[in-house]
């Protein structure tokens, strides 16, 4: 169907013309992809073996890099993802604290009571401590 001469055509908002030909992100991909070009190609290259060495802080490294990590480093690091993601959802809490009122502060004092128990859960486990080791933890009880 064709509109007749003189007839209002409606406006589309997500019409093809108005969009930009490049938008930020697009720009900001280009400006990183040239300047990554940009200093690999015309960058100094002049390796030696200071530069191929790790930095630790000035201290001359020792030992293998390669040498893995005890289980506990693991279990430590994945147990305090966990509490630090739950404590993000403390702010949207707090941002409606005036409209929820009791409601609200109760519901969050549940929120945090199952938190302290599965923290006092991994704490009587041994989770949290480095000192003893693995095999003596209750024999998986």
């Amino acid at each position: 169907m064709r509109a007749q001469p003189g007839a209002a055509v409606p406006h589309n908002p997500l019409a093809a013309r108005d969009f930009d030909p490049l938008t930020p992100n697009d720009a900001a991909v280009i400006i990183a992809g040239a300047i990554l070009l940009g200093s690999s190609v015309i960058g100094w290259r002049r390796p030696s073996r200071a530069k191929g060495s790790p930095y630790e802080c000035g201290v001359q490294p020792t030992g293998d890099a390669m040498r893995p990590f005890s289980v506990k480093f693991y279990l430590v690091a994945m147990v305090f993802i966990l509490f630090d993601v739950e404590a993000v959802f403390l702010y949207p809490w707090a941002f409606v604290y005036k409209e929820l009122r009791w409601f609200g502060f109760f519901e969050m004092l549940t929120y945090i009571a199952i938190l302290f128990a599965g923290y006092v859960y991994l704490w009587k486990k041994g989770a949290l401590d480095w000192s003893r080791p693995s095999a003596h933890r209750d024999g998986g009880r």
